[in-house]
């Protein structure tokens, strides 16, 4: 009989001990975040991007609303006209859109944003992330 309540005893002990333990240690998780890799950066929105003068962003938006013709025809009419690196990712636009219809044109256009880009632009990302898909 006392054997069984030591058991009991010592059983109880170590449970209420591990209960104790878990709840201590639970305080600290969280206050030191593990050391991870630092995440990249997100990637640029295109309207905020230096290039089109003010008055060619109408004509942008509106290009964009008629989807691979209206981009196709705002590049051939103010592609001069845009800097990198919203030109850049104009043509990015330009090729996501017309890939399905064109992959030949999507994988032109890509090529020359390729050879165009360095790796300090902001689009240099976006460009990278669709690299495998266009080449």
């Amino acid at each position: 009989m006392k054997y069984i309540v030591t058991s009991i005893l010592v059983v109880g002990l170590i449970l209420v001990g591990s209960w104790q333990a878990y709840h201590f240690l639970d305080q600290f998780q969280g206050k030191h975040p593990a050391v991870s890799a630092p995440s990249p950066e997100p990637a640029p929105v295109g309207a905020l991007l230096p290039g089109p003068p003010p008055k060619l962003e109408p004509a942008l938006e509106a290009a964009q609303q008629q989807g691979a013709a209206g981009l196709r025809d705002f590049l051939a009419a103010n592609g001069k006209n845009v800097a990198d690196p919203r030109l850049a990712w104009i043509q990015l636009d330009y090729v996501l859109v017309v890939a399905p219809g064109d992959p030949a044109e999507a994988r032109k256009v890509f090529a020359e944003v390729k050879a165009r880009l360095r790796s300090d632009s902001p689009v240099y990302t976006r460009m990278k992330q669709l690299e495998k898909t266009y080449e």
